[in-house]
């Protein structure tokens, strides 16, 4: 399996960024998430949506960011709107499968600065 992160960059507070992860090698009733680390804190979940198509948000970020996922393309993007400065971090994409073979697999991230 192989993540694919892109998208981030520098951003001004209140603007938008789109992130893709393009994944490959995936198998069926992988889920995949985003999630994001900031500087000294521990990695949070983000978003995920389940290969069936169940999506999940965090409160933290529900109604800014939107999570799609397009199954023909195994890409999972992650739309970023009002972006915080605390929204800051290195954002991952995580690959999980709970039925056997069970893997869980991340990507290399990608920086996302909120900064005026």
């Amino acid at each position: 399996v192989q993540l694919q992160a892109s998208g981030g960059g520098l951003v001004q507070p209140g603007g938008s960024l789109r992130l893709s992860c393009a994944a490959s090698g995936i198998m069926g009733a992988t889920t995949l998430g985003w999630y994001r680390q900031a500087p000294g804190k521990q990695r949070e979940f983000i978003a995920s949506v389940t290969s069936g198509g169940i999506t999940d948000v965090a409160s933290l970020v529900e109604g800014r960011f939107t999570v799609s996922r397009h199954n023909g393309k195994n890409t999972l993007d992650l739309q970023m709107n009002s972006l915080k400065p605390e929204d800051t971090g290195v954002y991952y994409c995580k690959a999980q499968r709970k039925v056997t073979p069970v893997y869980t697999y991340w990507g290399q991230g990608t920086q996302v600065t909120v900064s005026s």
